[in-house]
């Protein structure tokens, strides 16, 4: 088959929309940025874009979303007086590739111009070393002697989707350094970008104009010989921690790289990227397109795990643009967190720190909200300070072009209970506390005030319940007692006890300290109450199956096939007031299903199958986070078939590029890494069985009957092991590093892992 560390294509198709998703598929990022995978000539027109983590603007009245950077890898080029584009030149062969090992993305076009052949070569990377650097390689030959005019340096014609978000954008030449510098319309925050240039040959000269500052190189090129230059650009902004003037920085960094060259600034970036592989490959041994589709999901995720330091989070979008407002949603801990939390626990902290840094947002929310709760009320789109960028009117009509009124602000209040539960897991897990006491307590300790304001209490039937909310399944608002958002709630609750009772015993005077400056003391006694008195719905005594809320069961009976035939347009929503789905038992995605798999442990595995085999009939899979859920429920119960197409469902579509682009009105292109992380579950979670408690880590393997083996690092209470799946027995490798012996129970056996030691296990 086809290399498994990389993706590539020999097409370049010219048509808007296909060089949009090739945009998404060959993008790179390194945590800080996001650079859209385009060609050197590209601009705005064609969604050139280097998207920034963390920092966000807004003009007027439109949605706030992140801030694109000036494009300081520009490069174009003429030939004899004429310009040689993609876009516009007749093209001899085109090959461009994405390596997954290194994120270095690759480009060579062979270009016919007046009876001469322009061979472009270019390769380009975001630094895993030094976040604000990028840095290119530029290659051409001419098969005959020609003029040739290089044009390359910053283009700060910037596609936005609500911008402008840059303004006074000054083009400057410092000595050798391209600078362009600019401020934010917000909040005024500097914006720098700086770039240099290694290059030994032609005529050099600066031009400055159309929202372009570059130099220009001119020479009489020679048949067949072969020119290359280096280009290094820097981004730093007032997020930044620099000790200097932002542009200062920028050209200090960009000087550096120069000065450090570009096979040392590639050997430093590729170094990181191997640390990276080292513990979070995952190996699949017998299925090439599985392994393939795998390895690009995860290389998707290790890209954008944000800077330590940062405490930032990962959009729902990732780095791929301004979609979805560059918002964090509940994609982040529910799909994205458990790879890192197994595989990369120093990115998993920074996301729980970031939920942290934005309690405060969380508390304003909460008390503006509805009829004003207490607590912690978490975003649905979370930006920088916390504060809920979405809307009340969140889906355009495409057929009368109106704002839809949708209830995801304010009725989403799972959000709350998905960061509880993580901040939890982190602790059992990694058996780290530190995170509880630098603010992860008082996070979980705020969820659950909020949830106990947020809820109604019934006496004719002596239960609390949560009322008038949105499941996951968005297509049904405004419902009561939803199956999985009660039951986020009883776990919250759960875990703000099991939280209390572990820092009174083992961390007195922070519980002491907590709870005075929470003035919370009155209310810990009812979240035990709130803990055994919060309904859920339960499976029917009779069919097993839970009603995903009220009145769910009385809905009309019709099938996916069915509703989407009567849809009129192709972008229609079927939610909202109106949508086809509203009356009807048609679902957009896992909901009961996410909760049998949220919460596995607390069901049998008749009831599982039994709802499994209710909602998967009657589910859209209108969003990327359901396949996966129903991967790993399916594996749960046995159907590995079923596993392994949702699975390929989840893990191919970024590769594939086949998602949709448009709800309703919105742009919704771009790439998708909650599904990227529920492809790593599905593989590891489901296929190689494994669940890790405070106690031990449980592995029941169900192996893939394409596979000949499982294999993949994970870490567990600090400690490092490898563990080996095949058809009849697992190994588990522990580092020689570990501190101490770890409890694995595999198949039921219980086993203990010692520091430096291999163990077999058969479980046929």
């Amino acid at each position: 088959m086809h290399n498994l560390w990389q993706v590539h294509t020999d097409k370049f198709i010219n048509e808007k929309e296909s060089i949009m998703r090739n945009g998404n598929v060959y993008q790179i990022a390194n945590g800080y940025m996001g650079y859209r995978g385009t060609l050197d000539e590209f601009g705005p027109d064609e969604l050139v874009g280097i998207t920034l983590a963390g920092l966000y603007d807004r003009v007027g009245d439109a949605w706030r979303e992140p801030v694109n950077a000036p494009n300081g890898g520009f490069t174009e080029i003429t030939l004899d007086g004429r310009e040689i584009s993609a876009l516009s030149t007749r093209i001899k062969k085109h090959h461009q590739s994405l390596s997954l090992g290194n994120a270095v993305f690759e480009r060579e076009t062979d270009f016919e111009s007046r009876g001469k052949a322009l061979q472009i070569k270019s390769t380009r990377f975001l630094s895993a070393d030094e976040p604000n650097l990028g840095v290119i390689k530029f290659s051409f030959t001419c098969n005959k002697a020609a003029r040739v005019r290089i044009k390359t340096g910053i283009d700060y014609n910037i596609w936005d989707l609500n911008g402008p978000h840059l303004l006074k954008l000054t083009a400057k030449k410092k000595s050798g350094t391209l600078l362009v510098q600019s401020v934010t319309g917000e909040a005024s925050k500097k914006v720098t970008v700086a770039e240099v240039i290694d290059l030994h040959f032609g005529k050099q000269t600066h031009e400055a104009g159309g929202n372009k500052n570059l130099r220009v190189i001119e020479l009489d090129a020679k048949a067949n010989q072969t020119y290359t230059f280096y280009k290094y650009f820097a981004v730093v902004t007032d997020n930044d921690p620099v000790k200097t003037s932002v542009h200062e920085a920028a050209i200090k960094k960009v000087e550096e790289a120069k000065d450090s060259g570009y096979d040392e600034c590639l050997s430093r970036h590729n170094a990181q990227w191997a640390k990276r592989w080292e513990h979070c490959d995952v190996k699949i041994e017998g299925d090439d397109e599985a392994q393939h589709a795998l390895r690009y999901s995860i290389f998707q995720l290790l890209m954008v795990a944000p800077v330590n330091g940062s405490a930032n989070s990962i959009p729902a979008r990732a780095l791929s643009g301004q979609v979805y407002k560059g918002a964090i949603f509940w994609d982040t801990e529910m799909f994205m967190f458990p790879f890192f939390l197994y595989t990369y626990p120093e990115k998993a902290v920074e996301l729980m720190r970031y939920r942290i840094k934005t309690l405060d947002g969380a508390r304003r929310k909460a008390k503006t909200e509805g009829a004003g709760y207490r607590g912690a009320f978490y975003a649905w789109e979370s930006q920088e300070s916390g504060d809920d960028a979405c809307t009340y009117f969140n889906i355009g009509d495409p057929f009368s072009k109106r704002d839809l009124r949708t209830y995801f602000r304010d009725k989403q209040v799972h959000i709350s209970g998905d960061v509880a539960i993580a901040m939890w897991e982190y602790f059992k897990v990694t058996g780290d506390d530190s995170l509880l006491l630098e603010g992860g307590g008082e996070v979980i300790l705020e969820c659950a005030r909020f949830y106990y304001s947020y809820a109604y209490f019934n006496k004719d039937k002596h239960r609390h319940e949560i009322l008038d909310v949105v499941g996951p399944d968005e297509y049904h608002e405004r419902v009561n007692n939803n199956a999985f958002t009660s039951m986020v709630a009883k776990a919250t609750f759960e875990i703000a006890n099991a939280m209390v009772e572990y820092l009174r015993r083992r961390h007195p005077d922070k519980l002491k300290s907590l709870v005075k400056k929470m003035d919370i003391t009155g209310a810990l006694p009812v979240f035990r109450e709130m803990a055994d008195l919060l309904y859920v719905p339960q499976p029917d005594e009779t069919t097993g199956a839970i009603e995903q809320f009220d009145g769910y069961f009385k809905l009309k009976e019709t099938t996916v096939k069915e509703l989407k035939a009567r849809m009129i347009h192709p972008n229609e929503y079927l939610g909202a007031g109106q949508g086809l789905a509203v009356p009807t038992k048609v679902i957009k995605q896992a909901d009961v299903v996410m909760m049998l798999n949220l919460f596995k442990d607390r069901y049998t595995e008749q009831v599982k199958k039994a709802n499994w085999e209710y909602y998967e009939p009657r589910t859209e899979h209108g969003s990327s986070l359901s396949a996966c859920a129903y991967a790993m429920v399916a594996a749960d119960i046995g159907k590995l078939d079923w596993a392994y197409s949702y699975f390929l469902k989840t893990a191919k579509i970024d590769i594939e590029a086949r998602y949709k682009v448009y709800v309703g009105t919105i742009f919704m292109g771009g790439s998708h890494p909650a599904a990227n992380g529920g492809a790593w579950m599905t593989v590891v979670f489901g296929f190689g069985g494994v669940k890790a408690n405070a106690e031990r880590v449980v592995i029941n393997p169900r192996l893939y009957k394409e596979w000949k083996s499982l294999q993949f690092n994970m870490f567990y209470k600090g400690d490092s092991f490898n563990v080996k799946i095949t058809r009849n027995d697992v190994t588990i490798i522990a580092d020689p590093s570990n501190k101490c012996n770890r409890t694995f129970v595999v198949s039921g056996k219980s086993i203990e892992c010692v520091p430096g030691k291999r163990l077999f296990v058969g479980y046929r």
